[in-house]
C-alpha cells in the first residue's frame, strides 16, 4: 500500500515535500508548524509573509529551505467543534489539496503530520480515518508514497491499531 504510517519527527523525513499542519497566517505557531519553522529557518518566514495566509480547507507551499525536502506545503485544517460543523469535509479537503500542490510540483514521496489532531482538538482516531480514506482516493489515479509522520508514542500506537482496522474496513 502506498501509505504507511512511521514515528518519526517530520522535520527529519527525507521526501520531495512535508506538509505543514499550519495557522492562517503561516507565519509558525506551535505544534508541528512552529518544529518545521525553527528547522527550516528565517527564510521560511519571508516567503510565508508574501503568501497572505491560508484559509481552513486550502493548501499553498514553499520552498523546503534547511529541511531534507524540496517542498513545504502548507495547509490549515479544522478546529475540532463537535463533528457538526463541516469538519470532516474541511480536513479532507486539507488532504486532497496538499496532494493536489505534490502532483502538481512533481512530488513522488510527501510525509504528512496527522493535520487537526493536535491543539485544535480533532479526535485522533477520526483524523486518521479522514486522513486514511481521503489519501487512498487520490491514490487511486496517483502514482505517489504518502507517510503519515507521527511524533509522539501515544498517538503512533493508536494510529498502528487504528489503521489496520481502517484499511481493512474499506
Amino acid at each position: 500500500m502506498p501509505i504507511k504510517i512511521i514515528k518519526g519527527d517530520i522535520t527529519k523525513i527525507e521526501c520531495d515535500a512535508i506538509v505543514n499542519a499550519a495557522n492562517s497566517t503561516l507565519l509558525g505557531g506551535g505544534g508541528v508548524d512552529g518544529a518545521i519553522h525553527k528547522a527550516a529557518g528565517r527564510r521560511l518566514l519571508l516567503e510565508c509573509m508574501k503568501l497572505g495566509g491560508c484559509k481552513t480547507g486550502q493548501a499553498k507551499i514553499t520552498r523546503g529551505y534547511k529541511l531534507p525536502c524540496h517542498y513545504i506545503i502548507h495547509t490549515v485544517g479544522p478546529k475540532w467543534k463537535n463533528g457538526k460543523n463541516v469538519e470532516k469535509e474541511l480536513l479532507g479537503s486539507c488532504y486532497k489539496a496538499s496532494l493536489t500542490l505534490a502532483k502538481e510540483n512533481g512530488c513522488s514521496l510527501v510525509a504528512f503530520p496527522l493535520i487537526s489532531s493536535g491543539v485544535y482538538g480533532y479526535p485522533v482516531d477520526k483524523a486518521l480515518k479522514v486522513a486514511v480514506e481521503t489519501i487512498r482516493s487520490f491514490l487511486t489515479e496517483n502514482d505517489m508514497l504518502v507517510y503519515m509522520v507521527i511524533f509522539d508514542n501515544e498517538t503512533y500506537q493508536i494510529c498502528e491499531e487504528l489503521f489496520s482496522e481502517i484499511c481493512s474496513s474499506s
